[in-house]
Parts: structure tokens; C-alpha cells; sequence
């Protein structure tokens, strides 16, 4: 008890006066006046992981810069080159971090947690935050094919019963291609890396150990070669193994420098250590007398008693077994296609058990992100991932009902309460018996949780002033956390009456329906306060990008309809202020182009039958890497990734849900059927096919096609009851209403321009 009054604010101030810094106690202070008075002036968690990444932007700093000689990843090699779109000067930037080109594409096997990550330049880090594997030509002449310094590189994806990233680099005569995957051997994961170099004159294929990944330095204290030259040990615990001897192999430590400047060395080291934790390696195979080379590395990722235990329970990992079923996109649109299928592969890699939204960065869980990629599990047929997912809400919620994953965020219990109302939608059940007390109690939460109702303040009757999603700004009172809390009071009613609890069924929506009362007037505060009706990201925000979270009323929620003037304004206002080259640009934290935000505002005017959402999908589609990711948030110039994980999941995950939206959705008690069909497609004259698509009326199966000025669109579904209405809103045709029972349909009717 003694701690609770020992005066450490007062020691804290006198010890920082004292040595000329500021006072941390008035800084922090200050600070809080930028922000609404809240319980959690920021989620630990964030600072935690703020702290990480700035502590190793402080070590890049003290090792970059000044030693610019040493063969560095493709981000710092772009970043730090003065004559480069994507240089940042750093006279006053305390600590270097990746802010340009932070792009890297997962790849592993289906419930395997491990998530080895490969750059734009082929750059592999096998292991979580560890060390790399990088691939260099050398010729006799001293001719070089660095991949980080190349201009000539493509990177592509085989998905071909695998996952694979293929990087080709060529430069000057040479050729060096490098194929990633994960792959089993004796029932155990492990990172193979395969090369096949070829040259106009002999030369050295050289595969390095790098003490950095795409973040920036990754000690190395300790590497060594067998004695038969086939394997390294890297500090005694990790392990990569050639299925050549090599022919020659050079070790330095930071000393020294990079081990590259020794490739040419007469002698032979086979092993090395540096306590600054800098140790480069370089393992150098022969070009033989046909000037090629084949060379694999593969890097074992779990021991035996560590596997997870999904896989103790023998569940198939084949990728065609884990994508049986799923719901298949057929599309003349190459680039469309790919990346739908490559966002698939996106959701079963990043769903061992938890989802994750990202394999480095973002290897974590946050119920906000759980949601949505829960939600495109769902929508892609992986009804049984999605499942395994759900199971693992309940234990995370703590006694008071809160579905916990960051301090000060409020929108997790309607996010959880949503996508679990959604799953016994898709799945036509009832809640699990693990989930009903977990949904009552989430429910109660919420309405705990609301601040008192009366009074005139814009905030009364709203959920207190919290971090909420973090690109939406500073604590405050976001109607963004309000919208999911409506919507989950909603759903913990419909789940409640499938429960046949009538009591909370009843409590809660009357709740939900006072929460709607309270939201309104507030929005109607805010509306008369910035003269319009466009919905700020609080009811004391002007309008600014942060009102992308306001939207969330009509997508993914629907508690607006799709002509709601606040909704359209609201779009409308996020239309003219905020989209660079027809894509949402987010000022706050972010800093960048948003796939996964420019596509829900596609969504919107998906709903509103508004042609620009193709503007936004296409502008989406422009944004992927080759390898069919998007980073979460993406540097207007150099169009590599400058915020958050380089393989954002919850990204993958909407352009699965966009995707499938176009060609069927729910509004309300309707099916709508084709309305995201964008002309292109049906101009070549190819069926165009979805399904079989869950739906919350069951899944159905679409296919259209266009002949002779007219489309014809089929579909075979397996409703839960009675067919529900369905509407037929193709793009640029008439509209139509089928007759319940029916499966197809003529449109032979353009509509009127």
C-alpha cells in the first residue's frame, strides 16, 4: 500500500528539471487537453507496441546511416537514396523506421501459425521479428545482381496447390530467380527457398545472412557452417540447411562491416560471432561450366512437441482440402480473379485458430479486425474456420462482460455480438451453448456502459469518450463505437429470442432502440452545428477523415438505409475531400491510401446503386502489389506501404465481402443480385459465376451471361424457408423483381440514361 503514496509524480518532475528535461507529469497534461476526458487516455497495448517499433527505429538509426556501404533491404535502400521519390530526410527524426515501402507477403500452410514474410526484392524472414535470408549474383569480373538495389524485378504468386512468391532480378546478363513457400517435411513446416541463378560468365550464387528484416535491424550474435558446409546455426537455435555444400563461405561482424565486402577474400571462415549483434554471413555456391545454378535453402519453423493444436488433431492442411467448398469467383478480369484468390489464401493463412490481420506487424488479435475477417470467412464458405474463430470470443470476455482486446475501445462487444448473430444468419442455428452467457453479458455491457441519457449535452446518452479505432483521431465520444454498440444490442436480441430468453430479447431492443434516440438528436446537434448533414466522427469533430468511421451505419451495419441523406452526405463529403486518385486518403495516423476504407465507402454506394463505387474498386485493384496485398495504409508516391502490417488481412478481407457483394447481397428482407456487375466483365462474353455464396437466406450459386443485347442470369439456391424477395439491379438495365420460386431471369431492357 505504501507505493500507492510514495510521491513518484513529484521525484519524477525534480529529477527532470534537475537535468534539463521536461517535466514528463505537464507534458503528458498538456497532452490530455488535446483530447476528450476518458477512462484510458490510450490503449497499453498500442504504447507497448509504439515502444517496439520506435526502439528499433532508435537502433536503425545509430547502424543505417552510417554504414550506407553494406547491402540493405529494398526499403532502406530506397528510402535513404537522395535522389529517390521515396527518400525521408532524417536530420531530426530520432529513430528510422520503414516509412515507404513497408510491402511483404506472407506465405505458410493452413493452420500453421508461422507466417515467414517475403519483401518486394525476395528478401526472406523465415522466422517472426528475426533475421533474413538474402540472394546476390557475383561474376568474375566483379559484375553484381543485388536484388534490394535492382531495378528490373517481378515478383508473381503461384497458388497452384501451394503458395508461393516467386522474385525474378535480372540485371546486366544475369538472372536470379528466388521461389518461397512453406512446405511439410517429416510432418513438421518448414521455409523452403529455392534459387536458379544463371550468367553470361561464370560466377558465385550467394546466399547471405542478414541481421535486419523489413523493419530494420535483427541482432545476429552467432552463426556457424558444419563441417559439411550444408548448414548454418544462427545463435545456437535456428537452422538453415543448403542441399549443396557450399563452395566458399565468408563470415563478418560489425567491425568489419558487411560481410559483402569480403566475398571476394582469399580465406575461409566457417563461423563468427559479434557482440554488437551484426554478424553477416555469406554461404557462396558455384555457377558451373553451363554459367546456371540450382540451389534450395529451407529453414525448419516448429519443433515437434511445439505444433498448435489444430494439428495434433489431424485436421487436413492440403490447400485444395482447406478450400473445399468455398465459395469460387469465375471472372474474365484477370487481375479481379487473382486477387480474390489470393485473398482467400490470405484468410486461411492468417486463421490457425485466432485470425490474425496481419503475419508481422499486426500478429495479434483485436476483436475490430476479427470481425470483419470473420465476416469474409463467412462470405468465402469457410464456415468452419469461422467457427473455430468464434469459439475463441467467450474466453477473452472478462467478468463484467466486456469483450476485451484493448483498453478504452468500446466497439469490440457489438463488433463480437454482430459476427456472431451473423454466423447463426449464415448457418441458419441457434447460438452455441458456449456462447450464450458470453452474449448476455455483452449485452448488459453495453447498456452499462452508456453514459446517462438526460441532459443537453451532444454526448448524452452516447458511450463515453474512448480511443476507439485508432485512425479515427484522439479520444472522443466517436459515433463509430455507438453505430456497433446499436447494432450489437440488435443482434444480442435476435440471438436471445433464437435462445428463448424474452426478457433480455426485449430488454435489449428497447435499449437498442433508446441508444438510436440518443444518436439522432445527437447527430441532429451536429448538423445544425457544421450546416449540413454529414455525420462527423463525433459530436465535436468538424468534418475531416475520421468521419470514414460515421459510415459504418450503412456499411457494414445497415441500421441507415441506403438513401439516407446523413449516410450519402456523409459519402458525399469523404468523396470531395478525401480520395487521392479515387482512393481514401486518411489524414490521421494513417497518412496514407486505405484499401480496406476505400472499400467501404464503395459499399455505400454499392447500396445506393452509385456507379463511382467501381471508381473505388478499380482504384483498390490499381493499389495491390503484384503479389495480391495491400499494406494497410499506402504512400501516395511511391505506392509502398507506409503504416501498419505490409500484409494487412482485414484488407484481403473486404475485397472478398466487395467482391461477393457485387453479385449478391442482403438489404434488409431482400436478396439483391447483381448490382456490383460492372459492364466490362459481360462485354467478353464469358459466364461470369459465384458460389456457391452463403447468404443469411442460404447459399445460393449465380451465374450470368450476355448474349444477343440480352443477359440471362441463373441461380440455384438452398434456401433455410421460404425464398426470399429477390431484386435483380444490374448496372445500366432495368430493374426487375422476381417471382418467388423462380431461378432465372432475361434482361433484355437497358435502362433509361
Amino acid at each position: 500500500m505504501w507505493l500507492k503514496w510514495f510521491p513518484w509524480r513529484y521525484i519524477v518532475k525534480r529529477v527532470a528539471k534537475a537535468h534539463g528535461f521536461l517535466d514528463p507529469i505537464t507534458l503528458q497534461a498538456r497532452l490530455h487537453r488535446f483530447t476528450q476526458p476518458s477512462e484510458v487516455a490510450e490503449p497499453i497495448e498500442l504504447l507497448r507496441a509504439g515502444a517496439v517499433l520506435h526502439a528499433r527505429g532508435l537502433i536503425n538509426s545509430r547502424v543505417i546511416q552510417h554504414n550506407l556501404d553494406w547491402v540493405w533491404p529494398y526499403w532502406i535502400e530506397r528510402q535513404f537514396d537522395p535522389v529517390d521519390v521515396a527518400f525521408v530526410p532524417r536530420a531530426f527524426s530520432i529513430t528510422h523506421i520503414n516509412l515507404t515501402h513497408r510491402n511483404w507477403t506472407a506465405i505458410g500452410l493452413p493452420d500453421y501459425p508461422e507466417l515467414p514474410i517475403v519483401d518486394p526484392r525476395g528478401l526472406l524472414t523465415p522466422i517472426l521479428d528475426q533475421w533474413s535470408l538474402d540472394t546476390w549474383l557475383l561474376t568474375g569480373n566483379e559484375r553484381q545482381l543485388l536484388p534490394s538495389r535492382a531495378i528490373d524485378s517481378v515478383q508473381s504468386a503461384d497458388l497452384v496447390n501451394t503458395l508461393a512468391i516467386i522474385t525474378d532480378t535480372r540485371v546486366d546478363g544475369m538472372r536470379l530467380q528466388n521461389r518461397a513457400e512453406v512446405i511439410l517435411e517429416d510432418s513438421l513446416p518448414v521455409c523452403r527457398m529455392t534459387l536458379t541463378a544463371s550468367s553470361d560468365e561464370p560466377g558465385w550464387l550467394i546466399i547471405a545472412l542478414r541481421p535486419y528484416n523489413p523493419e530494420g535491424i535483427s541482432f545476429v550474435h552467432e552463426v556457424s557452417l558444419s563441417e559439411d558446409r550444408c548448414e548454418w546455426t544462427i545463435d545456437r537455435k535456428h537452422h538453415v540447411k543448403f542441399d549443396t555444400p557450399a563452395t566458399k563461405h565468408h563470415v563478418s561482424d560489425y567491425k568489419n562491416g558487411d560481410v559483402f565486402i569480403h566475398l571476394q577474400d582469399l580465406d575461409d571462415q566457417t563461423s563468427g560471432i559479434c557482440d554488437v549483434g551484426m554478424v553477416t554471413a555469406a554461404a557462396l555456391f558455384e555457377l558451373n561450366d553451363n554459367k546456371t545454378c540450382n540451389i534450395s535453402a529451407t529453414i525448419p519453423l516448429v519443433k515437434p512437441h511445439s505444433l498448435p493444436t489444430t494439428r495434433k488433431k489431424n485436421i487436413p492442411i492440403s490447400w485444395p482440402l482447406s478450400l473445399s467448398g468455398h465459395c469460387q469467383l469465375q471472372l474474365p478480369d484477370n487481375d479481379i480473379q487473382f486477387l480474390y484468390d489470393m485473398a482467400l489464401r490470405s484468410l486461411v493463412t492468417h486463421s490457425p485458430e485466432d485470425v490474425y490481420p496481419g503475419p508481422y506487424t499486426y500478429k495479434r488479435f483485436w476483436f475490430r479486425d476479427a470481425a470483419f475477417i470473420i465476416n469474409a470467412l463467412l462470405c468465402a464458405g469457410l464456415i468452419e474456420r469461422a467457427e473455430r474463430a468464434l469459439d475463441r470470443f467467450a474466453p477473452r470476455q472478462s467478468a463484467s462482460g466486456y469483450f476485451h482486446s484493448q483498453e478504452g475501445e468500446w466497439d469490440s462487444n457489438g463488433e463480437a455480438l454482430w459476427i456472431m448473430q451473423r454466423f447463426c444468419q449464415f448457418t441458419n442455428s441457434i447460438p452455441k451453448a458456449d456462447w450464450q452467457q458470453a452474449i448476455t453479458r455483452a449485452g448488459h455491457w453495453i447498456i452499462k456502459k452508456r453514459l446517462p441519457a438526460h441532459g443537453n449535452e451532444p454526448h448524452a446518452g452516447l458511450l463515453p469518450a474512448g480511443f476507439s479505432a485508432e485512425h479515427l483521431g484522439p479520444n472522443d465520444y466517436y459515433y463509430w463505437d455507438d453505430f456497433w454498440s446499436i447494432e450489437g444490442l440488435h443482434a444480442a436480441s435476435r440471438l436471445c429470442d433464437s435462445m428463448e430468453n424474452h426478457i433480455d430479447r426485449d430488454r435489449f431492443n428497447e435499449e437498442a432502440q433508446q441508444f438510436m434516440q440518443a444518436v439522432d438528436s445527437s447527430l441532429a446537434m451536429a448538423a445544425e452545428r457544421i450546416g449540413r448533414q454529414a455525420m462527423p466522427a463525433s459530436p465535436y469533430r468538424r468534418l475531416d477523415a475520421g468521419a470514414i468511421g460515421s459510415i459504418a451505419a450503412g456499411y457494414p451495419l445497415q441500421l441507415f438505409a441506403n438513401n439516407d441523406p446523413r449516410l450519402l452526405d456523409s459519402v458525399a463529403f469523404l468523396m470531395d475531400n478525401c480520395l487521392v486518385d479515387s482512393a481514401f486518403f486518411q489524414d490521421m495516423i494513417h497518412s496514407g491510401l486505405n484499401a480496406y476504407l476505400t472499400l467501404h465507402i464503395a459499399q455505400v454506394l454499392l447500396r445506393a446503386g452509385d456507379a463511382r463505387c467501381f471508381d473505388l474498386i478499380n482504384a483498390v485493384a490499381r493499389l495491390a502489389s503484384p503479389t495480391g496485398q495491400w499494406p494497410e495504409a499506402i504512400h501516395p508516391h511511391t505506392l509502398g506501404g507506409c503504416m501498419g502490417d505490409g500484409h494487412h488481412v482485414w484488407a484481403a478481407a473486404e475485397w472478398i465481402v466487395m467482391i461477393r457483394n457485387c453479385f449478391v447481397r442482403e438489404e434488409g428482407a431482400h436478396l439483391i443480385l447483381g448490382s456490383g456487375i460492372h459492364q466490362q466483365w459481360l462485354q467478353s462474353g464469358e459466364a461470369l459465376s459465384l458460389g456457391p455464396a452463403p447468404t443469411i437466406f442460404g447459399p445460393i450459386s449465380i451465374t450470368l451471361q450476355y448474349r444477343e443485347e440480352q443477359i440471362e442470369i441463373c441461380w440455384h439456391a438452398e434456401w433455410f424457408g421460404e425464398p426470399p424477395e429477390i431484386d435483380i439491379l444490374l448496372p445500366g438495365w432495368q430493374a426487375i423483381r422476381v417471382t418467388a420460386g423462380e431461378s432465372s431471369a432475361i434482361l433484355n431492357q437497358r435502362a433509361a440514361a
